[in-house]
């Protein structure tokens, strides 16, 4: 087969890594990739949002499957391209994706299902959600509607939080277009968990259940970031959590999304607060996570190719997936200023290692640079990765692999793999 995966990033690293392990592949490559992916693909020039370009390659290129790894390519609507060509793509349709694309969207999906999810209201104006917000003591979730790389949510402790938030999305547009509708919703208590299954757009394949870091410092301190870590399996989510996540979540929004005609196909993720009460939604993606696929698949023990194909083609009644017993833990080295404003082309040392088996190094942030050396080029930069017997021993190879690796203003918590 040959497989084009779309994206630059880890959690395509991650991708590119584990399809190039596959003997059903005979050529991979990815677009843009990076120097990482370059390692085990032939890099394209195109961006992964260039739906045109990318629908004229793949064609040209005679591609078997086309693996796309961003949401936004896939609200673009690239999936919908590429299927027209008769090519498998792996990934939705842009209708399917508006479940990223729109958390309002979402949110009605949830409703109209029955899954279980915290209150809400959408809101345009600032007045009416600053309202809605101090009936609730301020305790709120502000969420920018539209996609925002993951910064479009704020967790609030009080009303003046809240107002701040408030302004800075909907008045001063700090996350664009993204921002003309928040969803202001009640803040849950408990522990989170990421819970992604592959799906043809009626059955389901769970992965391994993740456990996301999403604050900056350590003890979940800061502004949110687009994840600094990640380690999997989680102790919160046992087989029975599975099992209702599974039966109360993710079968009803597949369903419910292919009674409005938007089948989905691809991956489906769902961010869950563990509640006193039971799982609740706090958002679904319409791909695999960032930075949780990454220890995911250093754990996934299947081949993962027949898996992307079978969800592709619509298919997935004779899959199955086998997952390594070890844990596995992911420490993201993010730029200094992370998640604010980042300063790129400083050189990356230490990425040849060499590292212990079962250690991987995913990059995300980063290009070539002069004289053939790896730079920095965004914010997350690098997601270092281990396997261990347990989450102590995962975290602390984890760790030791990233200690080998320096870059001017390197910053990660200290804390990946210790969340309760």
């Amino acid at each position: 087969m040959r497989v084009l995966v779309v994206g630059a990033g880890g959690r395509e690293h991650a991708l590119a890594w584990k399809i190039s392990r596959s003997p059903l592949v005979e050529a991979l490559f990815a677009a843009p990739g990076n120097p990482g992916i370059a390692k085990v693909a032939t890099l394209v020039p195109l961006k992964a949002d260039d739906v045109e370009g990318i629908s004229r390659w793949v064609k040209e290129s005679r591609i078997d499957l086309v693996v796309v790894g961003p949401e936004a390519p896939l609200v673009a609507g690239l999936a919908d391209r590429v299927a027209a060509l008769g090519i498998p793509v792996f990934g939705p349709s842009s209708a399917a994706a508006e479940i990223e694309g729109s958390k309002a969207f979402a949110k009605d999906v949830m409703r109209a299902a029955g899954i279980p999810t915290a209150e809400y209201d959408t809101f345009t104006a600032l007045a009416p959600a600053l309202d809605w917000a101090r009936a609730r003591g301020g305790r709120v979730v502000v969420k920018a509607d539209g996609l925002a790389a993951g910064k479009g949510v704020v967790v609030c402790g009080a009303l003046a939080e809240v107002e701040e938030a408030l302004r800075a999305i909907l008045v001063e547009r700090v996350h664009g277009a993204a921002g003309a509708k928040v969803v202001v919703e009640e803040r849950l208590e408990g522990p989170e968990a990421s819970c992604i299954c592959f799906t043809d757009g009626e059955r389901v394949r769970l992965l391994a259940a993740a456990q996301d870091h999403k604050r900056i410092f350590d003890g979940d301190r800061g502004p949110n970031t687009g994840g600094m870590g990640a380690f999997s399996p989680t102790p919160n989510v046992t087989p029975e959590v599975e099992a209702l996540v599974e039966r109360d979540v993710l079968l009803p929004a597949v369903r419910e999304l292919a009674r409005r005609g938007r089948p989905f196909r691809g991956a489906l993720y769902a961010g869950l607060m563990l509640t006193p009460r039971g799982p609740r939604v706090l958002e679904f993606n319409a791909r695999l996570g960032d930075p949780e696929t990454q220890p995911v698949l250093m754990r996934l023990a299947s081949d993962v190719v027949p898996a992307l194909l079978a969800a592709a083609k619509g298919d997935l009644s004779s899959t199955t997936l086998a997952f390594d017993p070890r844990a596995a833990v992911g420490v993201v080295l993010a730029a200094e200023g992370y998640p604010g404003k980042v300063t790129t082309g400083d050189p990356i040392s230490g990425l040849d290692g060499p590292f212990p088996d079962g250690v991987q190094v995913f990059h995300a942030g980063t290009a070539a640079g002069p004289g053939g050396r790896v730079v920095t080029s965004g914010g997350r930069v690098l997601t270092v990765c281990a396997l261990g017997h347990g989450l102590d021993d995962a975290a602390a190879r984890a760790y030791g692999a990233a200690a080998r690796i320096a870059f001017r203003g390197m910053q990660h918590r200290k804390d990946i793999g210790k969340k309760p």
